[in-house]
């Protein structure tokens, strides 16, 4: 009874403004804690995607990025579909689930980035502005993990330097090192770099703006797409 109940809020709709990664958090934990169990099918497109209460396009971006992950597995035909890999990551747990240590660390990632978002949108020349375009520029066009991460690293960084507070970039350096720690333990799928990309983007324009309020719920929209694929992932 339990585990139906639990089985049962794996498919109750989803939330805005973060509904590509709740939909990965919520797939890839029922993967990893057995309720979709390995081999099994998930419900059609049509009827998944009018459960959680998202488009077909947004389901599609994150099954695409679980069966990436390795998660799951898309075959076609008349006995086709989507199922969960039979051995699929983490599965049977390996001791890295996120705990109060990691969650510390996204909790003082919200302290400093939501703030410096604030402070940038209020401070932010134009140079420093046309510098966080080059680095999405940059983000654009990697070919690698790491060639995105380090661009990635020097975008939040670039936040705090247009917040024009020499502590914030102290803490942004720290932060973003043990949030380095994190992100290598989980696969790198296009469509979550290229999604958290597009907030980057988003987020430069609101600074040019002077937007500091939408600029703050983007950044923590932002933060928390990351939290909930670490949640889903690992």
């Amino acid at each position: 009874m339990e585990r139906d109940a639990a089985l049962k809020g794996v498919f109750e709709p989803v939330h805005l403004p973060t509904m590509f990664e709740e939909t990965v958090e919520r797939l890839g934990t029922a993967i990893r804690l057995g309720l979709l169990p390995p081999g099994s099918r998930l419900p059609s497109e049509r009827s998944l995607a009018n459960q959680l209460g998202i488009s077909r396009s947004t389901l599609r971006l994150a099954i695409n990025t679980l069966v990436q992950t390795g998660h799951l597995v898309s075959t076609r035909g008349r006995r086709g579909g989507t199922f969960v890999s039979e051995h699929p990551p983490l599965a049977e747990g390996s001791g890295r689930l996120l705990g109060d240590e990691a969650q510390a660390v996204l909790d003082y990632r919200v302290a400093i980035e939501v703030g410096a978002a604030i402070l940038a949108a209020e401070r932010a020349t134009v140079e420093q502005l046309d510098r966080l375009d080059d680095l999405v520029a940059l983000m654009t066009a990697a070919t690698d993990f790491e060639d995105y991460r380090r661009a990635d690293m020097r975008f939040h960084i670039g936040v705090a330097e247009a917040a024009r507070s020499p502590r914030l970039v102290r803490a942004m350096t720290e932060v973003q090192g043990q949030l380095s720690g994190l992100i290598a333990q989980i696969p790198h799928p296009d469509q979550v770099l290229t999604h958290s990309n597009e907030q980057h983007q988003h987020l430069v324009t609101l600074f040019r703006n002077c937007d500091a309020k939408r600029a703050a719920n983007l950044m923590r929209e932002h933060i928390r797409g990351t939290e909930l694929i670490l949640a889903g992932l690992i």
